[in-house]
């Protein structure tokens, strides 16, 4: 298998989404779980425990996702009548089936996001990613029928070698990339993937917990990055409305989603879809 890319063909101008779209939105959900004795790096509280201590505390606030958040989200969605793209571990898959079936019944596109959130793929050896690839897949697959067609690592972050394991497994497409307005072709010898950038720009865990900003300032962030987009840019585009579920699938955020949800869904020239769907629309340009 070539590990490193042949080529790499963006689209121009001429694209439109589905509809003849300029502007494309994508709600995603964040669906994170961890491995075994392992939890979240990042918390609500701002001093961080010693080295060598179980953070109990972020353990549980993580857990929120399964119990409350996910649910929570689907029921935003539903309300909405959009589908949402949904990065899910595998590790929720063992711990919460009920949940990731529900994900699937729902209509929603599932995306492996790593076993757990501390399986990172540019920690590992070539042969430590194809397993976690291989596991991860193998988990999702087996519960809901069908296997996942996209995958996003945590953080965002695969490795050099990462995106060709993804094609060489049958992958339609991978987000561990943030380098476009929009999707892009990436040839390995005789097999491809498209990138799916992942934009950050309205994304609540930055948001609420790095940066401490109240709920409503992501729909202010929503509002101006929709008006530049319609009204400042000409090029065609899509960018990302992400919440994860032990976030701002709470009721102090989730209503926040519900909001650019109706907002994106009565705006004119704009096209609503998940990540599966616009990586096979632009598919369409390549072939």
């Amino acid at each position: 298998m070539q590990l490193t890319p042949t080529s790499v063909t963006r689209l121009d101008r001429a694209f439109r989404w589905p509809g003849g779209a300029r502007v494309g939105i994508i709600f995603n959900v964040a669906y994170e779980g961890w491995s075994e004795g392992q939890t979240p790096g990042l918390g609500p509280m701002g001093n961080p425990l010693r080295s060598g201590f179980v953070d109990v505390n972020a353990a549980s606030w993580g857990l929120y996702g399964p119990t409350r958040g996910i649910w929570r989200a689907l029921e935003v969605a539903e309300r909405n009548g959009i589908p949402m793209s949904i990065m899910v571990n595998g590790v929720l898959a063992e711990k919460w089936p009920d949940t990731v079936k529900a994900i699937h019944a729902g209509g929603h596109e599932i995306i492996a996001h790593s076993y757990g959130m501390d399986v990172i793929p540019v920690y590992l050896d070539e042969a430590g990613q194809r397993e976690n690839i291989k596991r991860t897949t193998g988990l999702i697959a087996d519960l809901t029928g069908e296997m996942p067609s996209g995958w996003i690592s945590p953080r965002g972050t695969g490795s050099p070698i990462h995106a060709a394991l993804l094609c060489e497994q049958g992958y339609l497409h991978h987000g561990d990339c943030n380098d476009d307005d929009l999707p892009y072709h990436i040839a390995f010898g005789e097999r491809a993937i498209v990138g799916m950038p992942l934009t950050m720009d309205v994304n609540d865990l930055p948001s609420a917990i790095r940066y401490g900003n109240a709920a409503r300032t992501l729909i202010e962030q929503f509002d101006d990055l929709l008006a530049a987009s319609l009204e400042h840019e000409s090029a065609p585009l899509f960018f990302d409305v992400t919440i994860h579920t032990h976030v701002y699938g709470r009721p102090a955020g989730a209503w926040t989603f519900d909001a650019m949800m109706k907002k994106a869904r009565t705006a004119r020239n704009v096209w609503i879809g998940t990540r599966r769907t616009a990586a096979l629309h632009a598919r369409t340009y390549w072939t």
